[in-house]
């Protein structure tokens, strides 16, 4: 079986109806990207980011999988597949992939801020006074502006050994994931998948100005043949 690494942003999502990251004034669903995703941002006002993230924690059951999610399954059937997604839902594991690995955190999950490998599912809103066993304020599993990215290193350690390179719904500018590309092996066969691809042509590298729910089926019917 082919290794098969994709890579996912906010525009596979977006075709399931969750709010993309930012709108063209840099605001996000109204705030400031730093008012609610940002250390000093839950230092000012942790009440006002509990409430952002409550709201789009509450939205996830009433969204679905969409044709882009469900078929990357597919190719689980004929491919090993491990996703590395920058989203923070939980739509790729609803369609039923096996392998994924978070690189900005997890909606559906919370951790102590005395202690971040104390990692909670959390499903209900988390309100200011939920604590965690030692007694410390639980906060969003949401990587913040300025933080480190825990889960790089593996998904650079994933990328490194893709046969296959699919990139979908995200313009690969947002550093440090946008770097992951440098990591496959020179020769990988990479596929680019979004409507507006920000992304050089080069060898070894297809490009299809599709949305998710298009591109995505075309890749994966010419991969499985």
């Amino acid at each position: 079986m082919k290794n098969v690494v994709v890579l996912t942003g906010a525009g596979i999502s977006a075709e399931s109806g969750i709010n993309t990251f930012r709108d063209a004034n840099g605001l996000w669903e109204g705030h400031d990207i730093m008012e609610v995703a940002s250390p000093i941002g839950w230092n000012n006002n942790p009440k006002l980011v509990l409430e952002f993230y409550n709201k789009r924690r509450s939205q996830l059951p009433t969204v679905s999988p969409n044709q882009g999610h469900l078929t990357l399954v597919e190719l689980e059937k004929t491919h090993k597949v491990t996703i590395v997604t920058q989203n923070v839902d939980d739509l790729h594991e609803r369609a039923g992939s096996s392998n994924v690995v978070h690189l900005h955190g997890e909606l559906l999950k919370v951790r102590s801020q005395f202690d971040e490998n104390l990692v909670l599912d959390w499903k209900t809103d988390l309100n200011l006074g939920d604590l965690c066993e030692h007694n410390s304020q639980l906060r969003p599993h949401i990587v913040w502006f300025g933080e480190e990215v825990p889960m790089l290193d593996k998904a650079i350690k994933i990328t490194e050994q893709a046969d296959i390179l699919i990139i979908i719904g995200t313009s690969m500018q947002v550093y440090p994931a946008a770097s992951l590309v440098q990591f496959a092996p020179t020769d990988t066969p990479i596929y680019f998948i979004d409507p507006k691809p920000a992304i050089s042509p080069k060898e070894n590298l297809t490009i299809l100005a599709e949305k998710a729910t298009i591109g995505v089926p075309q890749v994966v019917q010419e991969l499985v043949g």
